[in-house]
């Protein structure tokens, strides 16, 4: 067996815990969480969440910074939320059932994929500035427009330099199909925070449109969610 293909069957066992993969999916909104926390997300006890936790940071999934009396744990880069992503894409979303997930329709209706909007708000945007001309996309990567500058300068989100992709299509679990990661799709979901038009709910990776962001998805891209 050469060591890729070792490294990603490791990667995959971990995964394939349920408590690990708990752990993960509690951390995929890019907060940072205690042991404590993780423990209650895993429905496991701290002893043995200790062990998981330990495991994910050695393979380089999680990394964890002491603050005060409690060490904070947070997904160790972009690419792990990615990868989460897309494992949930392949496996498809649960059967409708009472309790089936969390966050009900509210997580298919617009959630945090670590730092970037997913679900049905996150897929409007990629297609409203698609559509618009001020994106194109394609299944390795993303350019803006001349257009597209400008409509996001406009607009506060125009992304910071740095060495992370600077766009990329990341397959949305619920829908199917792409919405935006990378320093692009970052940007966007922080500009969407700060005029308010998204508002975190608690203990959950959903977030609340508000009506003053209804109104601003509609007039600025177009976008009608029910």
């Amino acid at each position: 067996m050469t060591s890729e293909i070792a490294r990603v069957a490791s990667i995959a066992a971990l995964l394939g815990d349920p408590a690990r993969a708990n752990i993960l999916v509690a951390l995929l909104d890019g907060r940072a969480l205690t042991a404590k926390e993780l423990a209650f997300a895993a429905h496991v006890s701290p002893q043995t969440t200790s062990g998981h936790l330990a495991r994910l940071t050695d393979a380089g999934l999680l990394t964890g910074a002491k603050q005060g009396r409690h060490r904070y744990f947070r997904l160790a880069s972009p690419l792990v939320g990615h990868m989460l992503e897309s494992v949930m894409a392949v496996a498809g979303p649960e059967p409708t059932r009472p309790a089936a997930w969390r966050g009900g329709e509210a997580l298919r209706t617009a959630r945090t994929c670590y730092d970037h909007l997913a679900g049905r708000l996150g897929v409007a945007l990629a297609d409203s500035l698609t559509a618009s001309g001020c994106l194109t996309l394609s299944g390795d990567g993303g350019e803006v427009t001349e257009g597209g500058h400008a409509f996001l300068h406009a607009f506060g989100a125009a992304p910071a330099a740095g060495k992370r992709v600077f766009c990329r299509p990341c397959l949305d679990w619920s829908e199917r199909r792409p919405h935006l990661a990378g320093r692009l799709g970052a940007a966007l979901a922080a500009r969407c925070f700060d005029l308010g038009w998204i508002e975190r709910q608690r203990d959950s990776r959903a977030v609340t449109i508000t009506r003053a962001g209804a109104d601003g998805f509609a007039q600025r891209f177009g976008i009608r969610l029910e």
